[in-house]
């Protein structure tokens, strides 16, 4: 038998993920693979036949998440739980969401080859859809396993070319959970393993991120008005400039979320002005806030401070504000237990590891909800990701899939 830490795992999985790759592969190497579409399809049936070709039980759920299962010899009724999403951006890169995927196969394979059969059933997933790249909805796949999903969210949305979420899903085979479905109930834990889409652990030079709290997030859109008026004719003091206002507020949330320090931070992401041209004095302005913590009370009150800030420079400059709140998610903890037991393994096999937060959604935040969860991160070269120039090096693939080896094989044998 070889250990996990005599584990040579890189050549393998660099040909899986090529491999996988090549599913909704674009001219320019990323890869396009949305949910519902042929090439979606094509992908999850291929590792459907990998996974059986390997040895295990496969199935798919109604709503198109893929399982492959190794079976518990004691404790039948209670499944671990790993994987990701096989959905992609547009464009997207080779790891995010199917390095999961193919990280878990390789983990059960070991598992299976070097202990057996596992007292407790293990099960690597290709969730259906995480992203909400073609219809606007995400976590399609993992709401629906847990039964936080149902036929009335999607049933009329419609993609970028007018094709229906529930046509689509027909056309490929799939269909609704039962009304009266409640999610499975025989989860014990669920672990993620993801790329970090961030550059933290790159700098830090550590191999395993170990994530405490996905972030909470709250998304705001900003509607400043003034009065559009005639560049030469408007003297400076007359104006109601929507564009200096809305800069001002920028200027001062930006100074605020510093002022806080991290993990706290904050984005203006967006800015359109009205009319736009080169001699008319600004009337609207429309910005977005993007602003993530991984405490609820303090995103409550930077937020509540930022709304006081818009209203003191709209008052002070006689502009008209409103700002709507179109996203609020409360921050996720990871499971403690789970989060020291893959800490402790990644001491006793020597991984070069950090504790850190997740600055971005995932699957995991889903299954929190519900069941013990833990969402490990290899680096991300540069922080690049949901791009073909999205790349991690395969020693440090190989460290993910060691620590997660590591702590299945706890879990479950």
């Amino acid at each position: 038998m070889i250990s996990i830490k005599e584990l040579n795992l890189e050549k393998e999985i660099v040909h899986y993920i090529d491999w996988l790759s090549s599913f909704g592969k674009n001219k320019n190497g990323g890869i396009t693979r949305l949910l519902y579409t042929d090439e979606w399809k094509e992908a999850q049936d291929g590792l459907k036949k990998l996974m059986e070709e390997i040895g295990f039980d496969t199935y798919y759920d109604r709503v198109g998440n893929l399982f492959g299962r190794l079976e518990g010899s004691l404790y039948k009724d209670e499944t671990i739980l790993t994987g990701s999403h096989i959905d992609t951006v547009v464009n997207g890169g080779k790891l995010d969401g199917q390095f999961g995927i193919i990280a878990g196969i390789i983990a059960l394979k070991y598992l299976k080859e070097n202990f057996g059969q596992p007292l407790r059933n293990i099960e690597v997933v290709s969730m259906a859809e995480e992203e909400g790249s073609r219809f606007p909805f995400a976590f399609w796949g993992s709401k629906n396993i847990i039964g936080l999903a149902s036929r009335e969210m999607v049933e009329n949305l419609k993609d970028a070319n007018d094709l229906a979420f529930v046509d689509e899903m027909h056309r490929v085979g799939f269909d609704f959970n039962d009304p009266d479905y409640k999610g499975r109930n025989d989860l014990k834990a669920f672990i993620e393993l993801h790329i970090e889409q961030g550059g933290v652990l790159e700098k830090e030079e550590k191999s395993i991120g170990i994530v405490h709290h996905i972030v909470g997030q709250r998304r705001f859109t900003i509607e400043v008005r003034g009065e559009p008026n005639h560049a030469g004719t408007t003297p400076m003091g007359y104006r109601k400039d929507a564009l200096y206002g809305a800069s001002k507020m920028v200027h001062s949330i930006i100074d605020k979320a510093l002022e806080y320090g991290d993990p706290l931070v904050a984005t203006i992401g967006s800015l359109e002005v009205e009319p736009n041209t080169v001699n008319v004095v600004p009337g609207k302005v429309i910005f977005t806030l993007d602003t993530r913590h991984i405490c609820k009370d303090t995103l409550k009150q930077f937020t509540q401070e930022v709304e006081r800030i818009i209203g003191g420079i709209s008052a002070e400059m006689g502009l008209i504000t409103s700002i709507e709140k179109w996203m609020d998610c409360d921050p996720t903890a990871m499971d403690e237990e789970l989060v020291k037991a893959i800490k402790k393994r990644c001491e006793e096999e020597g991984l070069n590891y950090k504790l850190m937060h997740s600055g971005a959604g995932h699957d995991s935040q889903i299954f929190a909800k519900l069941i013990p969860t833990a969402l490990i991160f290899v680096p991300s070269h540069k922080g690049v990701s949901h791009s073909p120039e999205e790349f991690t090096e395969p020693k440090d693939l190989a460290e993910g899939v060691k620590a997660l080896i590591g702590i299945l094989k706890d879990l479950a044998y």
